[in-house]
């Protein structure tokens, strides 16, 4: 299911940017309709410029799935490609273009320590435990979701499957990102007492007495957990009138301190559509922030951080690495699929169907 990158040929790490260019311009045009190129929001210009469709990992997901090509080339990382390959058919093949391009906050939730917490949980409460894990998860943790009555949820739509599960009474195991799940918690009114942090790398973890509301796993995104309510303090002394817009798996002392927060689709929105003039400090990743920085000449766009917070693992999907898989792709050769198992892969189904169902 997931193999180690073989190493890039030399001759394609020194190509210049030119003929990169042109060599996948041509793939792209002879292959036609047998092929699509998604482009995730955080990836580096000289790549997404290729993509068919840019987005967030779910909604390219499901465009790769209402497509008809046979090739699905995803620039993004490992658990993205592994969405695609679930949600699309047998005939469809999903290549990511290295390998190598994981994301350690899903890899935080490794499925024996997930399987572990929820048996404690199991053994120690009658209440009713629903698990739900963020789409940035493998493939294995969403299919246990789904064997065990839970499900997915995105940035967008967390709060709200929180908000129909806690009216219903149940208690929630929230993987793998921390903060997302506290951020959308406090949203809806809980506080503090209401939830525990569950430390992965923990064996023997001790449970309170009573049932939290919400169980949080102590995962987290790199990139986001570099953004501090200093650098809040900081942009607003330096731009007076600045709007900071953060995402939601920026830690909640950031949130709180944020004038908005919400998913990169939310970002996008608030910047595209506010008015002339306007200045806006963003707390999210660096390519995506620079694209809507020199997407809104008329506004102030720059990020929350002035260090530069790149996700590096996106980053690994480069030009070279992109004309490789495809002009592999142009000779029938298929590298880099991204394959999951059919028994995974239908529970994995069944937690995406019902974070659908329950979004709507």
């Amino acid at each position: 299911m997931f193999t180690t990158q073989q190493p890039l040929p030399e001759e394609y790490l020194n190509l210049s940017e030119e003929e990169m260019d042109r060599r996948i311009r041509k793939v792209k045009e002879e292959l036609g309709s047998r092929l699509i190129i998604l482009g995730h929001h955080y990836q580096r210009d000289e790549v997404v410029r290729y993509a068919d469709y840019r987005g967030d990992s779910l909604r390219l997901s499901q465009l790769a799935a209402q497509a008809d090509a046979e090739y699905i080339v995803f620039c993004g990382v490992h658990f993205m490609a592994e969405t695609a390959d679930i949600l699309t058919v047998p005939e469809q093949k999903v290549i990511l273009p290295d390998l190598e391009a994981g994301c350690p906050m899903a890899d935080m939730a490794d499925i024996e320590d997930v399987e572990r917490c929820w048996e404690q949980i199991s053994a120690q409460y009658n209440e009713e435990f629903v698990p739900v894990t963020y789409v940035n998860s493998s493939a294995e943790v969403k299919a246990f979701c789904g064997r065990h009555g839970g499900l997915t949820c995105t940035s967008s739509n967390a709060m709200k499957i929180l908000k129909t599960l806690f009216s219903q009474g149940k208690h929630i195991l929230f993987l793998p990102d921390e903060h997302l799940g506290r951020n959308s918690a406090m949203h809806l009114g809980l506080e503090d007492k209401d939830m525990f942090l569950w430390h992965r790398e923990e064996w023997e973890m001790e449970l309170p007495e009573a049932a939290p509301k919400i169980i949080l796993w102590d995962g987290y995104c790199g990139v986001h957990q570099r953004f501090t309510p200093a650098h809040v303090d900081y942009v607003r002394s330096k731009y007076p009138g600045v709007t900071v817009i953060v995402h939601p798996e920026c830690s909640h002392a950031v949130v709180e301190k944020a004038d908005l927060d919400g998913s990169t689709d939310f970002i996008i929105r608030q910047i595209t559509g506010a008015p002339e003039g306007s200045i806006w400090a963003v707390g999210t990743e660096i390519n995506l922030v620079s694209r809507l920085a020199k997407e809104n000449p008329d506004k102030k766009v720059f990020s929350l951080n002035e260090n530069t917070c790149l996700c590096v693992m996106m980053s690994r999907i480069s030009q070279p690495h992109l004309l490789w898989a495809l002009e592999n792709l142009q000779k029938g050769n298929v590298v880099n699929q991204i394959t999951v198992k059919p028994e995974i892969a239908k529970d994995a189904i069944v937690a995406l169907d019902r974070m659908l169902e329950m979004s709507k």
